[in-house]
């Protein structure tokens, strides 16, 4: 899909209806949709649609349900969405049950962002989102291509067999300690060993966890490039319940840690570290616009 087609489509609208699907962060779409006074319109997957059908149900005015979230490419899903004026709002959710392709060659409803820009996310390609950092000059962690490399604390990442939109991580020190969990990992199930071949190995950084939130603009003539919206850290499963413990009980538990994420917190900085993060938002926003152009909206 291209810009021509584009505006074709929204120059026939009439009003608009923001759509999201029904994972992720669809609650929080609907929400800041409903104070701006927006109509909304949820796609949920048959037997997910509880907490937006029921529960949520004042957040959004219109609910379709489907099979699988990847029907939404079928092309009376895609009508009924455009006979509703929606302008969909894309999540990482959106892009792994879709597909980044599917939505790029494929989904002609008008997105808000830069649905090219999507598949960065994604580790098996080229131009992702580690590729764009390290373009723009942003400090990271030491990326390590091969196991065998391997001379310090790392935190390896892969995606879960099971469920493909979470990520396995374990912990190594050197190459045997990395096979060794690695291996044990796929005799669980936990992880494919085609997954581990794609798997990031990366340098673990001792110190906070600070993730840093943006949100760049398009309209830059009535908003500037970006608005830092703050900083979160995660809550993850088993290991956040494994480090209340005293060391002493973490030392003699026998159960695997899993570090999957199950939320979210608000922390904050100290202001004289700012700066930096802003710097990088703005080398971040600038390659963006280069590669990917017209680069990150939202």
């Amino acid at each position: 899909m291209n810009i021509e087609e584009v505006r074709e489509i929204v120059s026939r609208y009439e009003g608009l209806t923001v759509g999201v699907i029904g994972s992720h962060s669809a609650e929080e779409v609907g929400i800041a949709a409903k104070s701006a006074g927006l109509k909304t319109v949820v796609v949920c997957q048959k037997g997910r649609e509880a907490l937006y059908a029921k529960y949520n149900r004042f957040l959004f005015d219109h609910i379709i349900i489907l099979e699988r979230f990847s029907d939404i490419i079928d092309e009376s899903v895609q009508e009924e969405l455009r006979d509703l004026n929606t302008i969909f709002i894309p999540n990482r959710s959106f892009t792994v049950y879709v597909g980044w392709q599917k939505i790029e060659e494929k989904l002609l409803i008008p997105l808000y962002g830069n649905r090219f820009m999507l598949k960065t996310e994604e580790r098996t390609i080229h131009r992702n989102q580690y590729w764009l950092l390290e373009r723009a000059g942003v400090r990271m962690p030491r990326i390590f291509r091969n196991p065998d490399d391997i001379d310090r604390l790392v935190i390896v990442k892969v995606r879960q067999k099971k469920k493909p939109l979470e990520r396995a991580f374990f912990t190594a020190s050197s190459t045997s300690e990395y096979w060794k969990k690695a291996e044990e990992l796929i005799r669980r199930d936990v992880i494919d060993e085609d997954d581990l071949k794609n798997a990031v190995i990366e340098e673990f950084v001792i110190g906070p966890r600070f993730n840093a939130n943006y949100h760049a603009w398009a309209l830059r003539d009535t908003f500037t490039d970006f608005d830092f919206l703050g900083f979160d850290d995660r809550r993850q499963v088993n290991l956040h319940g494994i480090l209340n413990l005293p060391a002493s009980e973490q030392m003699s538990l026998d159960i695997p840690i899993k570090n999957e994420e199950i939320g979210h917190f608000g922390v904050t900085m100290r202001e004289s570290q700012k700066p930096l993060v802003y710097d990088a938002a703005e080398r971040f926003i600038r390659t963006c616009a280069e590669e990917y152009p017209p680069g990150m909206i939202g």
